[in-house]
Formats: structure tokens, C-alpha cells, sequence
């Protein structure tokens, strides 16, 4: 692991190459890895859990020997209910210790998938249907929340579904277990989770399974921004290999502490902070059940940081945007070392900020779910270049590429020259479920991204191919109005997107909310940004504040809602200039962009006006 401190360039990346990582990592499976772990490190604490996210209060802990024997149980449970190596169990459940037992369990005796809390009851279903569930896994009702009872409507939609597993978290409040049904309406199973875990066997795996590093250890859906996410599925060699290399490359080790606060639904919190830590003998602390989301979390993080002596943190931009407004009031943070920002850009200005509050430099990383979450890293040890993603982690190649639109590659891009961006190596997962493989580039995985590497090979994110703003066939990448926008004092988050222009096509737009106790109005923003942008056509006309930016659960901002939001402004202001009312909805077809649904009486003056942007729409159903 100590080779990780020599990386500082790429060079060095291709030197640990010369290696192969399978020599130091000979795992088949996720189990393995923590039953290596459990026999290195038995009584080291693989998690401390903090309840009420109280800085005060004791954790309750899991040492690597407990947490084997649990996850072992976990196992041995979902194969008495008939699960095998290519049976899913699915978890919809907050962040407990109870959540890693399911994860592991499910994964060491078939193919666990993670399903967001938040989600509404049609899409668990569809999901649900296209993973082809076998088991179910949620949380027992509480004062709070209650789960349960419209998975009990699910799964009996959901043919292949023959058991829920209801785990139980009101014993961490000294609160007697829930009352449970014993079945649903058409006779599935309800089970105590806990109850029947403490009968089964902790020292083996009844199934006696033969584990394959190639055979599926999980399901996790993508952050679509229409319809019905995707299912990606991960290979046991995806997650061992990027626990692996998270852990080498960070530095992570027995001494590690790592705070965590993103969603266990998410690939980032199960895989970059969960087994990566595990992998390497370290203690995960997971603060509440729903983690960041807990209103006392933020307000508490030096507090937690100085009393657990925290040494590493993981989170998106807008987290680390409101960390820094809490006051430290004496707390010693000199223990945290390490702190990754990824899912979304990171804006230059928020790096100094936290640099400058902290004394800690945010270490920029880029990766995708299909990507099993990590891609590019800036390297710990190394020149960290604000605005870039950093380097390809090591035995994953990456390269930037001009694409047809049929999926065909014309060429690998010159240095600093845009161009998709495409990623190759044992993090590459093996495809959607179900899907037609069109998301491969001459197996190259195409990540969407738009990107240029430098001389020195340091990546740079210019946007998503559908995120350029293309005003009057000139491209315009939005980092540069958000990092113009960032700099102001007043403003906490912004986004910047195309909006329809009748003339350009698109023009530039954005939208702010603002640090706690400011004030400022959009028109003087969009004056003041006009004079500190690097690129002076790429100046929004537009710049609207509002109370909060809409966000995807992990807390990256979310663009589509703004994009349905400046059509319709600007739809209905180029009707109101010509006297004209209309009733106008903005719909997003995915793939297909947006169209906009308008009911009017005089069909043909509406016609004439809007018929000169380029977004379509209909006319009282008429196209």
C-alpha cells in the first residue's frame, strides 16, 4: 500500500503497472475480502454508527470479526429462503450496520440490488420486475417512516418476489421490535430479519459456493433524469478491484477513519467509503440513518470530525459548500486528511474556500456507476490542478475520442483537444441488464462526458454532450459561467444551461441560491458576472435566484428540471410580448430533449411566433 505515496504523475501510475494487481489482491469475491480483513484485523472497529448524529453520544460498534460473522449469517439467511448465485435480493433501506450485513450477505450468497428509499412505488416496481427479485429487504415501520407497507403492495405485483425480510431499527432507540404481519395478501413471506439472522450458522456459508471473480455481485440503478433508470450490474472483480485501488491510491489503512454521510443506495457510499475501508482494515463511521439528509448532521460535523478524530471524508460540491459555513468554535480538525469531491464539477472557488476554512485541499475525483464509481483521481501525493478530475487511477486505461454517431470510432483525440470520453479496465462494468451493449465504443466504455487530457495527464471535464450550450453554432462549456458565478460571495450553488432563443438558438442562462444571510437579485448578478467571466460571449442573459437548486439524492445538481423551467419562461414571455395567452407544459423525453404540450384558441398566431425556436411543440395536439 506504501507505493501509493510516490504517486505524483502519471508516469508513476505506469510504473505501478508494471505490476499486476491481481498478485496483491487474490479474491474471488466480496466475502473473502472481509473474511481476509476479519483475520487481520479481528478486533479492529469495521463500524461505528452514531444514532442521532450527537457528537456526545458513543457509537455502537462493529469490530471485523462481528461483521463477518453477521454478514455469514446474512447469507446463510437469504439461502434458506432459496436464494442462489443468480438470485436477487433487493434493499431499500437507510444507512444501518444492518444495511453492510444485507449487502455482503446478499452478494456472498447471490446478486444484491440497491434501490433508493426515496423513490416513488411504480419505479421500485418496474425496477423490482427488470431485476427479477427474489427477496425483498426494508426497514420495520417506526414514528418516522414507514416503508413496509407499500413494499407489501409491491411485492405482490412483482411475480418472482417470495419473501420480505423486514429488518427492525427501534432497538437502537431502546424501543421493542415492531409487530410484523406474517404475510402479505397473496401469502409472501414476512420475516424479522434480526430474529432469523441470530438462528443461522456464523462460521460458513451453508451454500458452499464456488465463487468466480467474473460472476454478478450487484445491481445498481443509474441516476437517469427520465423514466425508468438503467440497471447496471457489477462483477465481484468490478468491486474487489476498485476497493483495491481506492485503497492504494488514497492511502487507506487500519488507522483510517472515514466519515460517512452519502446514501448506502449509492455505489459511491458502498463501494468508495465502504469497501475500499474494509478492504484495508480501516473504520467506517456512519453518522444516522439517513446520513447528510439528518438536519443535525452539517450543523455538527467539526464536532464529530474533533471527537472521532475523522481522518477522511467523501462528498458532492454542495456539501462541502455547506460545511464551511458552520463554525469550527474551537473544534481540532487537524486529524482530517483526506477529502474526495466527486459527482459533480467542483467549482474553483469552492477548492479555496474549504482550502482556506479547513486547511484541507479537496481532492477532485471523477467515476460513474458503470464505472463502478472511480475513474480519475487527483493523485494525494501530487500537484492537484483545480478544475481537474486528476489521472486515471492505475490499470485503468482512459482516452478521449472523436465517435460517430452510430457508436464508431474515427480517432483518439490529440492532447488538449475535446472529445468523448471513453474508459477501459476491471472497474468497466459489463453492461446494462437488458440492455443492446450501444453504451460501448469498440469496447471502450463511452461515459457520456465531453473532456480533454493535458501533456501531463491530467483530465479535464468539458461538459456532458447534451450540457453544451450552443449559441449561434458557437459552443459555450457552463463551467465557465459557474465558475465565473462561484466567485461572488453571495451565491452558494449555481447552474448554468441553454436556453431557447428565438435568433442564437440557445443563449446562456443561470441559476443561483445563495449563502445563508445574503442578498442579491438576478439582474445583479447577471450584471456583475458580465465584468468577471473568462469568456465574454459566454455571459447568461438570463440569471435567476431561487430558494434551492433542485439536487439528485447523493446531492448533485440537477439540470433537467431547469432546462423544462427556461423553456417555459421563455415560451410563455415571447407570447405575452405578442398579446398572446396560452396554457403551456414542458415535457422531458429523455433521448429525445424536450417538447412542449400548448393549448391556445388561435393556434395559428401562436404558430407564427414560437415556430422560430428550435424546440418543438403542439398545438392542441396538433404537431
Amino acid at each position: 500500500m506504501s507505493m501509493s505515496n510516490g504517486i505524483r504523475s502519471i508516469q508513476d501510475i505506469v510504473e505501478i503497472e508494471k505490476r499486476h494487481w491481481k498478485a496483491e489482491c487474490a479474491f474471488n469475491s466480496t466475502y473473502e475480502v472481509l473474511q481476509n480483513s476479519a483475520q487481520l484485523y479481528p478486533n479492529n472497529h469495521a463500524i461505528e454508527y452514531l444514532v442521532k448524529g450527537d457528537a456526545e453520544e458513543e457509537p455502537v460498534i462493529t469490530t471485523y470479526s462481528t461483521l463477518l460473522e453477521r454478514v455469514t449469517q446474512a447469507a446463510n439467511l437469504f439461502h434458506t429462503l432459496g436464494v442462489s448465485s443468480t438470485d436477487v435480493v433487493t434493499y431499500i433501506l437507510p444507512n444501518l450496520p444492518e444495511t453492510h450485513e444485507v449487502i455482503w450477505g446478499a452478494e456472498a450468497t447471490g446478486i444484491v440490488n440497491a434501490l433508493n428509499p426515496l423513490s416513488n412505488g411504480e419505479t421500485i416496481t418496474k425496477l423490482m420486475i427488470a431485476a427479477k427479485t427474489k427477496v425483498i429487504v426494508t426497514l420495520a415501520p417506526s414514528p418516522t417512516a414507514d416503508l413496509l407497507t407499500p413494499l407489501i403492495a409491491v411485492a405482490d405485483l412483482v411475480d418472482s418476489v417470495e419473501a420480505i425480510v423486514v429488518v427492525d431499527p427501534l432497538h437502537y432507540y431502546g424501543i421493542a421490535a415492531s409487530t410484523l404481519p406474517q404475510e402479505t395478501p397473496k401469502a409472501k413471506k414476512i420475516i424479522a430479519y434480526q430474529k432469523l439472522r441470530d438462528q443461522q450458522p456464523k462460521g460458513n456459508l451453508l451454500s458452499k459456493r464456488v465463487f468466480n471473480a467474473s460472476d454478478i455481485a450487484s445491481i445498481f440503478h443509474t441516476g437517469g433524469t427520465t423514466g425508468i433508470p438503467k440497471l447496471a450490474p457489477h462483477t465481484h472483480e468490478n468491486e474487489i478491484y476498485t476497493a483495491y485501488c481506492l485503497s492504494l491510491i488514497t492511502s487507506t489503512n487500519p488507522e483510517t477513519k472515514f466519515f460517512v454521510g452519502l446514501p448506502l443506495f449509492h455505489v459511491n457510499a458502498v463501494i468508495g467509503t465502504g469497501l475500499s475501508t474494509f478492504f484495508a482494515g480501516g473504520t467506517v463511521l456512519q453518522v444516522t440513518a439517513a446520513g447528510y439528509r439528518t438536519p443535525t448532521v452539517i450543523p455538527n460535523i467539526w464536532k464529530i470530525v474533533d471527537r472521532y478524530k475523522v481522518t477522511a471524508i467523501s462528498g458532492v460540491p454542495t456539501v462541502y459548500g455547506s460545511m464551511i459555513q458552520v463554525p469550527k468554535d474551537g473544534c481540532d480538525i487537524s486529524s482530517l486528511k483526506l477529502a474526495i469531491c466527486g459527482a459533480a464539477p467542483l467549482a474553483p472557488d469552492l477548492f479555496k474556500r474549504v482550502l482556506a476554512y479547513t486547511g484541507v485541499e479537496l481532492l477532485e475525483a471523477y467515476g460513474l456507476t458503470e464505472g463502478t464509481v472511480v475513474s480519475t483521481m487527483n493523485p494525494v501525493a501530487g500537484e492537484r490542478r483545480i478544475g481537474s478530475i486528476g489521472m486515471r487511477i492505475p490499470f485503468q486505461q482512459l482516452k478521449c475520442a472523436e465517435v460517430r454517431a452510430e457508436g464508431k470510432l474515427i480517432r483518439e483525440c490529440e492532447p488538449n483537444e475535446v472529445g468523448q470520453l471513453l474508459i477501459h479496465g476491471p472497474n468497466v462494468f459489463p453492461g446494462y441488464l437488458g440492455g443492446s451493449g450501444d453504451e460501448f465504443v469498440e469496447g471502450w466504455l463511452n461515459t457520456g462526458d465531453l473532456a480533454k487530457i493535458d501533456a501531463d495527464g491530467y483530465v479535464w471535464l468539458t461538459g456532458r454532450s447534451k450540457d453544451l450550450i450552443i449559441r449561434g453554432g458557437h459552443n459555450i462549456d457552463p463551467s465557465i459561467i459557474e465558475n465565473a458565478l462561484a466567485q461572488h460571495p453571495a451565491v452558494k450553488n449555481v447552474a448554468a444551461i441553454g436556453q431557447p432563443d428565438a435568433y442564437a438558438g440557445e443563449v446562456p442562462c443561470a441559476y443561483v441560491d445563495l449563502v445563508e444571510g445574503t442578498s442579491i437579485t438576478g439582474d445583479a448578478l447577471k450584471d456583475w458576472v458580465r465584468d468577471h467571466i473568462a469568456e465574454k460571449g459566454a455571459a447568461p442573459s438570463y440569471v435567476e435566484v431561487m430558494d434551492t437548486l433542485p439536487v439528485t439524492p447523493i446531492g448533485k445538481l440537477f439540470k433537467p428540471p431547469l432546462r423544462q423551467k427556461a423553456i417555459h419562461r421563455v415560451f410563455k414571455e415571447a407570447l405575452e410580448n405578442a398579446g398572446l395567452e396560452a396554457d403551456l407544459e414542458v415535457l422531458d423525453k429523455g433521448k429525445e430533449g424536450f417538447f412542449v404540450e400548448i393549448q391556445s384558441p388561435t393556434p395559428e398566431l401562436i404558430q407564427q411566433i414560437l415556430g422560430t425556436f428550435t424546440i418543438p411543440f403542439r398545438i392542441n395536439g396538433n404537431v
